[in-house]
């Protein structure tokens, strides 16, 4: 390949990225992403629970908001009916 074509190709959006200017390790931290920790099967499992809490929790706080409507809409039916 020719010089010039090397050059060119080194401008390209893709290929400039990948180009010898990328950095590794710790220089990349700097970027804002930081360094992925290999976690045990045992901290996977611990950390799905912990999430599937979280979403169990918030799934009771929504249902809760929607039995007080589901009130407030059966004692404006009892009002309508008295009617």
């Amino acid at each position: 390949m020719s010089p010039q074509r090397k050059q060119k190709r080194q401008t390209d959006g893709k290929t400039a990225a990948a180009g010898p200017d990328t950095e590794t390790g710790a220089a990349q931290t700097q970027g804002g992403r930081k360094p992925w920790v290999k976690k045990t099967p045992v901290q996977v499992v611990l950390d799905q629970i912990t999430k599937q809490e979280e979403k169990v929790n918030d799934m009771r706080e929504e249902l809760k908001k929607e039995e007080r409507e589901l009130q407030k809409l059966q004692q404006a039916k009892k009002v309508l009916e008295a009617i």
